[in-house]
């Protein structure tokens, strides 16, 4: 059985990591949902919108193959850039949509927790202020809705970079809903806050970069294993990222990857059937 994981949020869970910036994952037990079913993961996972890139969801389900050799992993990709709580909101389209890929999922995985970063749209205005209280009802109607009432619910934090760049000047109050996302993990139970201290953004001053979001996974998923919030960087982890991305693969596992580069037209057909022949177990 399949353990799945609902993204859910805006544009830094589904990620505009650049995608050259750092090594792909790629592992047959790590999976995320396509049209309904089960395909293995390749990056961008959360194909949102043509910026979408690296996002943190790979290096966390990248981290969970580690404590589970065996077993597979699904992501259920449902992030959307650019959109606000109120987007989100109960009954919107948003939520209904990430509800029914859920119960998708549910046919053939386990619902093992739900991943949210969220919060860029409702940092100016006063809207961080009602933060807490919205975020709060659909944590609730998630988990009754997937009849789920004791899921775990991990969300991050809003890097300390916003207040620069060039879109500085509408994330005047990034800082209060981060203090809102800690209230939520200390007040509502099986909630957990991962920080964003020490991670860097793109360019743009507003994504977190590829290295960042390889990153922000293995804090996610400590809060998932450990049960309890990240309020530090942890210690090892880029050679915790090393061990993933380096991983070695399966003859299978090398095969598929040629297919994809010839599919792209990176390599010839001539290329692709000599390096077939050459693969080992």
């Amino acid at each position: 059985m399949i353990n799945s994981f609902l993204m859910v949020g805006q544009s830094n869970m589904a990620g505009r990591g650049y995608l050259n910036d750092v090594k792909q994952i790629y592992d047959e037990k790590i999976k995320m949902l396509v049209n309904g079913r089960w395909q293995t993961m390749v990056e961008p996972i959360n194909f949102d919108r043509p910026t979408s890139g690296i996002g943190l969801a790979a290096s966390f389900a990248g981290a969970w193959r580690l404590k589970n050799h065996q077993e597979e992993i699904g992501l259920i990709p449902c992030a959307d850039g650019g959109t606000s709580l109120d987007e989100w909101a109960v009954g919107g389209v948003l939520f209904e949509n990430a509800l029914f890929q859920a119960k998708l999922a549910l046919r053939t995985s386990k619902l093992s927790g739900i991943l949210w970063h969220q919060g860029e749209n409702d940092s100016f205005g006063g809207l961080s202020g009602l933060y807490y209280d919205k975020l709060s009802i659909i944590v609730d109607a998630f988990r009754r809705e997937l009849e789920a009432p004791d899921i775990p619910f991990i969300t991050g934090g809003l890097g300390d970079f916003l207040s620069g760049g060039r879109y500085g000047k509408f994330f005047t109050e990034y800082k209060q809903v981060n203090q809102a996302l800690q209230k939520l993990a200390e007040t509502k139970p099986n909630c957990y806050f991962v920080t964003a201290n020490g991670l860097t953004a793109n360019q743009d001053g507003l994504h977190f970069d590829s290295v960042s979001q390889r990153r922000f996974g293995i804090r996610y998923f400590e809060a998932f294993f450990e049960k309890k919030n990240i309020l530090a960087p942890m210690s090892g982890e880029n050679e915790l990222i090393e061990i993933i991305q380096d991983r070695p693969l399966t003859k299978k596992e090398q095969g598929t990857l040629l297919e994809i580069d010839f599919a792209r037209g990176k390599i010839s057909l001539t290329d692709l059937e000599e390096k077939l022949s050459l693969l080992k177990e």
